[in-house]
Parts: C-alpha cells; sequence; structure tokens
C-alpha cells in the first residue's frame, strides 16, 4: 500500500525506507528507555533516548536535505 501511494506521488521509495525505520527506531528506543526506568536505571534510561534520537537525526539528514534542495528550488531567485 505505501509502495502504491509512494509511486503515485512521485516519492522516491528509499525515503519512505528510511522514514519506517526512524519510526521503528523511535519505538524500541522508547521502549529500552521505559523498561530500564522500571528498573530503577534512570542514568542508562536518559543514555538509550539520547542514543535514539542521535541515531534518528543522523537517519534524517538525507530528507532534510532533498526537502532543503526543493524549497530552495521552489524560491524564485
Amino acid at each position: 500500500m505505501l509502495e502504491k501511494l509512494a509511486v503515485n506521488a512521485n516519492v522516491n521509495m528509499v525515503y519512505i525506507e528510511t522514514i519506517l525505520k526512524i519510526i521503528g527506531i523511535a519505538y524500541i528506543a522508547e521502549f529500552a528507555a521505559q523498561i530500564t526506568k522500571d528498573a530503577g536505571q534512570g542514568a542508562l534510561s536518559s543514555k538509550i533516548e539520547i542514543a535514539g534520537k542521535i541515531i534518528i537525526l543522523a537517519m534524517a539528514i538525507p530528507i532534510l536535505t532533498v526537502l532543503i534542495e526543493t524549497i530552495i528550488k521552489l524560491i524564485p531567485s
């Protein structure tokens, strides 16, 4: 279904796959942070949250680059 929508919207599937991976990482990091917090390891929990955010940011850089390039193309020069 997502592939069909991406083709209709003329969006590269690489971006859709990356977004789905980012969502998965966010859920896994939140789940791991909550487990460690429940186990009484608050410091480890915060480190897991920070690591998840850094990984998400690193994976989002190509998407942000394309988005900025598209916005720049739309601005008249």
